[in-house]
């Protein structure tokens, strides 16, 4: 029995900062110490704060450490763990208090936040199938396969409201219903899209990276619904922690005969393997993604008929997402009515959402549906940074749109995102403050899209190319109001006629943005000029002479030495030799330099 645990993340945000080199050294400290045998170091996923990372955790105190260093483990070993004083500079700045050192769970960060698919993440070791077995893992499992037949395990999923969070929020229920029929008599599959590919998400990855096993458990629970014997996930090559966990708990689970032949001694078979993708963004589609696993090139197929009917290798499939499969098990052993009293009338559950953009605390949430987006923002997030206006947010990545901050109250769901021109998406959320150009926003999803298009129809790989092109035409002082008009009717026509959804939600950031911001692209049409003074061509930089006091940090800064004066006097910028890159202004300690 050990006296203390330490758990230190070894999600990727902060194994990019650090961690792995922490905990080598915290084994090196304990030891120097003789504390080997009295403390032990458990790897875990994300704890959801990654602007604080590398994060650590020192139980039974509950001591959460952040942006802790290498330098700072001899320190937290000899005081916290052989004296027992807490380092209190480490301590998370929100867990101090007048009264002391709160728990985590009281911080505004937590406080309003329902985990259950991030449940276990950074609570357990999850490379460690009996730390996940130790927190009630593979108990729904052993319900379904003992007491419930497999129609009761779809009715229960389907009275739980539970819908697909990879974007669509398509009814779970319903699709493993449409994919149940002939239990036994034909091949079936069961897949797992963990193609995480929107700009700013890391949901999923964070998921399979802290808690892989209950992706695994899941897609067994839904092969004994449907009656498929075999599973498999998708899951990007870019993700390299996430694949070895995987690797790691698919071996483990077969081990303890959690996949394979008759698992908990019934007559049924599952077994799950991995496929790696190449990074392709369309492969977040269904059919798309099937088409890859079969070893071709990841281009969508016409619907119908559905995957349910006529998926993977032609046969029977259902495909979820990595966040809607971790909420299977917690489904199954509290009950759908457990699930259905949270969330909102057609939005039952929790969602997932990773902040991030020009907010304080960037990282990873879980909500209840119908959380505010004031909510998220202004308490979870921590708010704007530098006292800055909120301006917008960005939902669903390259197929959502922005909300604008006269929806800032807007509670969160499904149906409501929709009505107002965005929607859910997977869960990333980019929130954009005052200094954002909106026009340049649509550009850059654009851009992404255009980039990722599989080119298979001709409405999205010519008409997203053609979108971008007016968008830049607009942002380099050539479009004119007619150029606005041709922009929104080929948005429109894309949306109809493009074949996957790749191509019919491409258009949504540009008419979101559109909708809620045309005086920006007015702006941008008739007076050449970039409000945000993001677009180069419509800014110019400028000195104003009676705040400059010639101090020379800006010429002397310049890469291109387009700024003169001599000292003391005030300085200007040769225009045909500014680059506008906004050094001068960094640089500036007397607000002197302006963009007009």
């Amino acid at each position: 029995m050990y006296r203390a645990h330490v758990l230190v993340c070894g999600g990727t945000g902060c194994t990019s900062s650090g961690s792995a080199k922490i905990i080598d050294r915290l084994h090196e400290e304990l030891k120097k110490n003789d504390l080997t045998n009295e403390v032990a170091v458990v790897k875990t996923g994300c704890h959801g704060l990654c602007a604080e990372g590398p994060v650590m955790v020192i139980y039974p105190e509950a001591v959460f450490y952040s942006r802790v260093s290498e330098e700072d483990v001899p320190e937290i070993v000899s005081e916290h763990l052989l004296k027992g004083r807490i380092v209190k500079r480490l301590v998370y700045r929100e867990a101090v208090s007048e009264n002391g050192i709160e728990s985590l769970n009281d911080t505004v960060f937590y406080k309003k936040q329902t985990r259950i698919a991030l449940r276990n993440c950074g609570v357990i070791n999850p490379e460690s199938i009996d730390e996940y077995i130790g927190t009630g893992g593979y108990e729904a499992l052993g319900k379904v396969l003992t007491t419930m037949t497999p129609d009761d395990v779809i009715q229960t999923i389907t009275d739980s409201g539970l819908r697909g969070r990879g974007g669509a929020g398509f009814p779970t229920g319903l699709k493993w219903k449409f994919a149940s029929g002939n239990r036994g008599n034909v091949q079936k599959y069961v897949c797992c899209n963990a193609d995480e590919g929107d700009p700013g998400a890391f949901m999923d990855r964070s998921v399979l990276e802290g808690d892989p096993h209950v992706v695994l458990e899941a897609m067994a629970i839904a092969g004994y619904a449907i009656g498929a014997d075999q599973g498999y996930i998708y899951v990007r090559a870019e993700y390299p922690i996430a694949v070895e966990r995987l690797r790691i708990a698919i071996g483990q689970a077969r081990e303890y005969g959690l996949l394979g032949k008759n698992i908990f001694g019934t007559d049924f078979s599952f077994d799950i393997d991995l496929r790696l993708g190449a990074g392709a963004f369309v492969c977040g589609e269904e059919t798309a993604l099937m088409t890859s696993i079969e070893g071709n090139r990841g281009e969508p197929r016409p619907r119908p008929p559905f995957p349910a009917v006529k998926g993977l290798f032609q046969s029977p499939t259902i495909l979820n997402n990595v966040e809607t499969w971790a909420n299977i098990p917690r489904i199954i052993l509290n009950g759908p009515e457990w699930f259905a009293s949270m969330g909102t009338a057609k939005s039952k559950g929790t969602k997932v959402f990773a902040l991030g953009g020009k907010i304080n605390n960037t990282g990873l949430v879980e909500i209840p549906m119908g959380t505010t987006l004031r909510t998220v923002i202004e308490e979870i997030g921590g708010g704007i940074p530098n006292g800055k206006k909120f301006k917008a947010a960005q939902t669903g990545g390259p197929s959502g749109g922005c909300i604008p901050a006269e929806h800032f109250d807007i509670p969160i769901d499904y149906d409501n995102l929709l009505s107002i021109g965005s929607m859910m998406g997977s869960g990333g959320l980019i929130v954009m403050d005052e200094d954002t150009c909106m026009v340049d926003i649509a550009k850059f999803f654009l851009q992404f899209t255009v980039d990722e298009s599989c080119g298979k129809c001709t409405p999205c790989r010519v008409g997203t190319k053609r979108l971008l092109e007016m968008l830049e035409k607009i942002t380099d002082g050539r479009a004119t109001m007619d150029d606005l008009d041709k922009l929104e009717e080929l948005c429109y026509y894309i949306k109809e006629n493009a074949q996957c959804g790749l191509g019919q939600t491409a258009p949504n950031p540009v008419l979101s943005t559109l909708r809620y911001f045309r005086d920006e692209y007015v702006e941008h049409v008739v007076n050449k000029r970039c409000p945000a003074g993001v677009c180069k061509k419509l800014v110019t930089y400028k000195i104003d002479p009676e705040k400059c006091r010639g101090c020379t940090l800006c010429s002397r800064n310049c890469p291109v030495n387009a700024i003169n004066g001599e000292a003391k006097q005030p300085h200007v910028i040769d225009l045909a030799k500014c680059i506008k890159c906004g050094t001068c202004i960094e640089k500036c300690r007397f607000d002197a330099v302006y963009i007009d």
